[in-house]
């Protein structure tokens, strides 16, 4: 849809194969017309072309997460009108505050923005009092070592994190070996179980450590904006029908229950596309062909005459095992939930679940509008371990799905019900839904299978992806799997390679007009002459340099007397830094990587727009 939108807006003929009878994939919101119970299915309605939540319960594949570095699919959002007036990026409306709950410990918040008031300063310190105690168990050590960690990443140039730290797993990079059991649960797993589905130990210290700068810029510069937003209603209801309106106003041919099943090349290129649509086998032909399928579908696709005209491409058949499931159940109840205003990593469930509550960023539907008269929350959250033993010693993918849906809820109210209070209560659960990608394997009797699993990034895997313009002069790739500055299976990933997958056939077309706009990875304007002098050693040849601490000290003081406590927070993590490394040969990463040997750098994505 992002691409079929950059074509359909310079004036190209656009034919969409969708293979569902329903625009958005992942993102489309899924009518409920038989929500589970304990005795229930969670059965969806039958998709069609417009997604006509009235009456029905909104279903997800997983709540939406719009991070305050998105700016590809924004730039898209805002160009949907919505026929109120308003665009959809109009309906993104930012969460306040993050949560995190634990089993049998009271829940802790802290802030999504830079404290500008009195309020966000005292949840900011109390957030700072409340992870230093009882309720973590991390100690200052744990910070000082954490912190020193990520000031590593943040004054290290974009050619070092790519050409070194690409080589490092998440859990070596931060040194989780041997520290405290709550240092490698909050602060070396927590962040890539919770919200990318990765694991600690294989996750690319590149992929996670840039994702997780994005995520600290709001909170250290005050023109950061904020670090989440959600949409103001069902994804579907307030971005996909509106965007699925505007393509075909604009022209787009949108051909339903089309999968794709072969596709077919001659010795020039690609020469058809074999579908198979309402039960029929054709196939459809065009000049260029735009690839959005995911990787686990497009890989089996690759015949030798294809890949004999781009061998590049068969990596994406290694790259296609290192997926995870991240599949979501949604929980509709009849009580109000008091819960943070954003979502809430529940740090301790087994399953690895995040939730959010969604019906208090939905003011403006009207009480009955879903059919239920008394319902009073939608509890959405995601399912990111689906390896890990339950309660009972079996994993989500060995349940049924009923049973996913009541394990999950058991963790959850383990993880929210605390000191006695009930906050989520059998009694209040009118019915669930959880994603119809989860389904019987009727291949593997007792295992679930998933047909949407989720992208992860692995070490070394970076020289594995493809550019988005392929060796095949007619066929462009548009997909998360894709070389992006992104890098990260998400929205803002696939709509940025989307954007690169148009502006390669504008240059195959021969289109003189404005190519799409693509933008870097936003840094902190603060360590930029930090990432500057890395550079030049990088390209020296010379390791990262502790010593850049001590030249940042007595720059952050003069600057501001606002910065006297930054550069007194990082004169504590002196002690936590990498010894220097000046005599070491070669490249090697830190003191926590030392003895590594880099791989050469490989070549940036084009910044180019």
């Amino acid at each position: 849809m992002s691409a079929a939108q950059e074509l359909i807006e310079r004036g190209y003929e656009v034919v969409v194969l969708e293979r569902r009878a329903i625009a958005g994939g992942k993102a489309r919101s899924i009518p409920v017309s038989d929500p589970g119970s304990t005795g229930g299915g969670g059965h969806q309605l039958q998709d069609h072309g417009l997604a006509s939540l009235a009456h029905h319960l909104p279903g997800e594949h997983g709540f939406r997460f719009f991070p305050g570095f998105y700016r590809h699919v924004v730039d898209t959002m805002a160009r949907i009108p919505c026929g109120d007036g308003r665009s959809v990026a109009d309906h993104l409306v930012p969460t306040t505050r993050c949560s995190i709950t634990q089993y049998d410990k009271p829940p802790f918040d802290f802030p999504c923005i830079f404290p500008s008031t009195a309020d966000d300063v005292s949840a900011v310190l109390r957030a700072l009092l409340e992870s230093v105690g009882p309720v973590t168990e991390l100690t200052v050590d744990d910070l000082a070592q954490f912190g020193a960690r990520i000031w590593q990443i943040l004054t290290s140039c974009r050619e070092r994190r790519l050409g070194e730290y690409e080589s490092v797993g998440w859990w070596q990079f931060v040194g989780a070996e041997g520290r405290s059991p709550a240092y490698q649960k909050f602060l070396a797993t927590g962040i890539t179980r919770s919200l990318v589905a990765a694991k600690a130990r294989t996750a690319s210290t590149r992929t996670i450590g840039d994702i997780f700068v994005q995520l600290l810029i709001p909170l250290l510069e005050p023109t950061g904006g904020a670090t989440d937003r959600v949409l103001d209603g069902p994804t579907s209801l307030v971005w996909i029908d509106p965007w699925l309106d505007y393509l075909r106003s604009k022209g787009v041919h949108y051909i339903f229950n089309a999968e794709v099943k072969a596709i077919e090349v001659d010795a020039h290129g690609i020469s058809g596309i074999v579908i198979n649509h309402n039960g029929h086998q054709q196939v459809v032909t065009g000049d260029l062909y735009l690839a959005a399928l995911p990787i686990e579908r497009i890989a089996p696709m690759l015949t030798p005459a294809l890949l004999k005209l781009d061998p590049v491409l068969s990596h994406l058949q290694t790259l296609s095992a290192n997926v995870e499931w991240m599949n979501g159940v949604q929980y509709y109840l009849t009580s109000e939930l008091p819960a943070p205003n954003g979502h809430v990593i529940h740090i301790d469930t087994e399953w690895a679940l995040t939730s959010i509550s969604q019906l208090p960023f939905w003011p403006e539907l009207p009480a009955d509008f879903f059919g239920v008269s008394n319902l009073r929350t939608v509890l959405s959250v995601d399912i990111s371990d689906w390896k890990m033993p339950g309660s009972d010693g079996r994993p989500a993918m060995r349940c049924s799905r009923q049973e996913v849906v009541l394990e999950a809820w058991r963790q959850l109210k383990r993880s929210i019900n605390h000191d006695g209070v009930e906050w989520l209560r059998d009694g209040d659960l009118h019915s669930w839904f959880l994603d119809a990608d989860i389904a019987a394997d009727p291949n593997n009797p007792g295992y679930l299978k998933n047909s949407e699993p989720l992208l992860v990034n692995l070490v070394n895997t970076w020289e594995l992806r493809p550019d988005a313009c392929t060796a095949i002069p007619n066929l462009f790739l548009a997909s998360d799997y894709v070389r992006t500055n992104t890098d990260l299976a998400t929205m803002e990933g696939a709509n940025e390679a989307a954007r690169r997958a148009v502006n390669g056939i504008l240059e195959a077309s021969g289109y003189t007009g404005p190519r799409c706009q693509i933008w870097p990875l936003q840094e902190p304007e603060l360590f930029r002459p930090l990432r500057e002098l890395d550079a030049i050693r990088y390209r020296a040849g010379l390791p990262w340099d502790r010593q850049l601490i001590d030249l940042a000290l007595p720059a952050l003081r003069q600057a501001s007397p606002l910065l006297v406590q930054v550069a007194d927070q990082l004169q504590a993590l002196e002690p936590y830094l990498p010894p220097d490394q000046e005599g070491t040969s070669g490249r090697s990463a830190s003191g926590a990587i030392s003895g590594l040997t880099a791989p050469s750098p490989s070549r940036l994505p084009d910044h180019r727009g």
